[in-house]
């Protein structure tokens, strides 16, 4: 069955960085596009990042473009989101996803930005 496992999160202060980490596995995970989403408190679900099958196309919400990388290692069935110049309106869980014949989730990894 599908397996999505981030890790990476934690408390960074405002200005900072953290690389989170999604492994997948269940599925032929060259073969999909993968995402990143988070949520804060109080708020929606938001999409934050996409990347395609391979590292060349990807597409990030406008609040952390330029900021925040997305990027995979197929070799290694493993995406990344590799997260800099953290504010404070960044802090929330963050999931990695992807669509197959429905859209699955991980568990969410805590990222929470604070001085």
């Amino acid at each position: 069955q599908v397996q999505l496992v981030e890790s990476g999160g934690g408390l960074v202060q405002p200005g900072g960085s953290l690389r989170l980490s999604c492994a997948a596995s269940g599925f032929i995970f060259r073969l999909y596009a993968m995402s990143w989403y988070r949520q804060a408190p109080g708020k929606e679900r938001e999409l934050v990042a996409q990347i395609s099958t391979t590292n060349t196309n990807t597409n990030y919400a406008d609040s952390v473009k330029g900021r925040f990388t997305i990027s995979r290692d197929n070799a290694k069935n493993t995406v990344f989101l590799q997260m800099n110049s953290l504010k404070s309106e960044d802090a929330a869980v963050y999931y990695c996803s992807v669509f197959s014949w429905t859209r699955f989730w991980g568990q969410g990894t805590q990222v929470t930005v604070s001085s």
